[in-house]
């Protein structure tokens, strides 16, 4: 519906839309657009893993993230990462468009329907048997996995085994395990529950 509706806009050219980050990525950095609309949620390769290589090779791209699921501390992450846009999905399409017009111009957009962070008086809901993981936000825990970690999470929390993985990934089963080690010690979880647990809080899978 975005991509018809860009179409119509006097001076716009639609030159792809994609359903996964990684082909979505390699089109960007074989023919650098003037702006990129990136969603977080995204099969394959993670939105904010997608957001960090426009950035660092494509600086003089502008990025606008849509997102149906924005958190407290979601726009200080982004415009830490030099997104210059970010807007709810399930805002009227005109409210969208009107973030795009702002992009492409030079100008900044921020805007969404965020909740807002516990107070001192709120009283949070606890489950005792339920582990956390470290003490940073979702957004920050993504940003401490690598591509290939946030890859090889990704399809642990949907359930393949390490043999699976591996034949998907075209690694070594061990190479598999030991990414898989790497990604519990980062996000500080001990068994894959938490894990699963983890990833569908960052927005990697859902629920």
């Amino acid at each position: 519906m975005l991509s018809s509706a860009l179409s119509r806009v006097r001076g716009i050219v639609v030159t792809g839309a994609f359903k996964d980050g990684k082909s979505g990525l390699d089109f960007c950095l074989k023919e650098p657009p003037g702006l990129a609309i990136v969603d977080l949620y995204l099969p394959g390769m993670h939105g904010l893993e997608v957001v960090r290589e426009i950035r660092a090779k494509l600086p003089a791209t502008r990025v606008l993230v849509l997102t149906g699921h924005p958190d407290g501390d979601l726009p200080g992450r982004l415009i830490a990462q030099g997104v210059h846009g970010f807007v709810d999905k399930s805002a009227p399409l005109n409210y969208v468009l009107e973030a795009i017009e702002s992009v492409v111009g030079g100008g900044m957009f921020f805007a969404a329907h965020v909740p807002p962070k516990a107070t001192a008086g709120a009283q949070p809901r606890v489950e005792p048997e339920v582990k956390t993981g470290p003490p940073v936000t979702t957004i920050n825990a993504v940003e401490t996995l690598s591509g290939r970690e946030i890859e090889v999470a990704r399809l642990v929390a949907e359930g393949f085994s390490s043999k699976e993985i591996a034949d998907r990934l075209g690694l070594s089963v061990r190479t598999v395990e030991k990414h898989r080690a790497n990604i519990m010690d980062k996000i500080n979880v001990k068994e894959v529950a938490s894990l699963v647990r983890w990833c569908i809080q960052a927005g990697i899978v859902k629920s």
